[in-house]
């Protein structure tokens, strides 16, 4: 079997109808999130299916660069082929989300390949099934919408930004209860100060979180030593990330207790199953980001967890924009929180390329609203010390805000 071509299908795809990203449930993702879809055409009849993020708009340009070096291949070979590409890539300098992202659609793509050929499944591939249903997690900006969540059968809530942060962490606390996991992620723009980050975590101690995921900057490793020393809460990040050299110092330093390698732009399953047993010998747990992905990353992420013991649980939107559901030929089966993982070869899906086809990407890029200082949204800078701190930790609103509040009600 050789590979004959490649195809790039990228997509506009719409924004879930709720984040839990910023107080309102609104994100970035409005009007800005594409899809990448590659897939690897084989003298055989064989093709495989991969999903390549990082910035998909511009990983589809790296993806056509790079076809000519897979043209005549043997799609089996996939660790000497995700080797070479690295080396045809090393000229433009350090990989980066974009060539990780290009790596992650090819690689995907080969996995579903060898899976289809051999009749088996990549879970089966990847090491055989550890678990038949992967646990998920979901967004929730307020009490109301993490309520919803549990109504569905999740058992796992993630509250996001700076706004308010602590005071919506502790009431969706108060709302769900204690049996219910509680994540909270405090990603830039704008990133905070170590500081800010440090008496944020400390006001989140009771709440008990799953985790207190990106608290700083992925660039800031000092602002990361000094929250793990100074906050007693087990931390998450790892989605920005694209190498294993660039995890290192985070396993290493033991600077995190989770692992959130994003499937579409972490160099594909090969290595996040390197990534997976790394992590193992360290003790720590994988849960993949998808918060922008499409459904392929998805099902590439649940053949991965099903397969590797340290999964701890993967990130889903839900609900998500309603064109997700016809995207693929087929869908992932949730029930109560969990995912099952597909049995048939390969990855077990395939893309509608005429639905694909109908929303052609249109932008890529975008900034986002809100989280940053009181008139200065403008500056739009990347890290900002925040003001007014004591609102930054409340943990319940002002009286005089609860009093407005039911006065408006009455």
């Amino acid at each position: 079997m050789k590979i004959t071509h490649l195809r790039c299908h990228l997509m506009q795809a719409g924004a879930p109808p709720h984040t839990g990203w910023t107080a309102t449930g609104r994100s970035a993702l409005e009007g800005n999130r594409n899809w990448l879809f590659v897939t690897v055409h084989t003298d055989a009849g064989v093709v495989g299916t991969g999903e390549g993020s990082g910035w998909p708009r511009v990983v589809a340009h790296a993806v056509a660069d790079l076809e000519h070096l897979l043209v005549g291949e043997d799609p089996h070979d996939i660790e000497r082929l995700g080797q070479k590409l690295r080396v045809a890539m090393m000229g433009h300098g350090q990989t980066g989300t974009v060539g990780g992202g290009a790596l992650a659609a090819i690689d995907t793509a080969l996995w579903d390949i060898k899976g289809q050929a051999l009749s088996t499944s990549v879970a089966n591939l990847l090491g055989g099934t550890v678990r038949r249903q992967v646990p998920y997690y979901t967004h929730a900006a307020d009490a109301d919408t993490a309520l919803a969540a549990v109504a569905r059968g999740v058992r796992a809530v993630k509250v996001g930004g700076t706004a308010g942060i602590v005071e919506r962490a502790h009431a969706i606390r108060a709302a769900v209860g204690d049996n219910i996991d509680l994540m909270v992620d405090l990603h830039g723009p704008p990133w905070l100060q170590a500081a800010d980050a440090v008496a944020v975590g400390r006001a989140l101690e009771p709440l008990n979180l799953l985790f207190l995921e990106e608290a700083v900057a992925p660039d800031n490793l000092d602002g990361w030593r000094r929250v793990r020393d100074q906050v007693a809460l087990p931390l998450a990040a790892g989605e920005r990330l694209s190498t294993l050299a660039e995890m290192r110092p985070f396993i290493e330093e033991r600077l995190l207790d989770v692992l959130q390698p994003d499937t579409g732009r972490f160099g594909g399953l090969t290595q996040m199953r390197k990534l997976a047993g790394w992590a193992e010998a360290h003790g720590l747990t994988i849960a993949p980001h998808s918060g922008s992905l499409g459904p392929v990353a998805e099902f590439a992420a649940v053949h991965l967890m099903s397969a590797i013991p340290n999964a701890l649980m993967l990130e889903r939107m839900e609900p998500d924009w309603a064109g997700r559901a016809e995207v693929t030929t087929t869908a992932l089966v949730a029930h109560d929180g969990q995912l099952g993982v597909p049995a048939g070869p390969g990855l077990g899906v395939q893309i509608d390329e005429a639905f694909v086809a109908a929303h052609p990407s249109v932008r890529n890029a975008g900034l986002p609203a809100g989280g940053w200082n009181a008139g200065t949204a403008a500056e739009t800078v990347y890290l900002q010390p925040r003001v007014q701190r004591t609102a930054l930790t409340r943990t319940t609103a002002p009286k005089s805000m609860r009093t407005s509040v039911k006065g408006s009600d009455d």
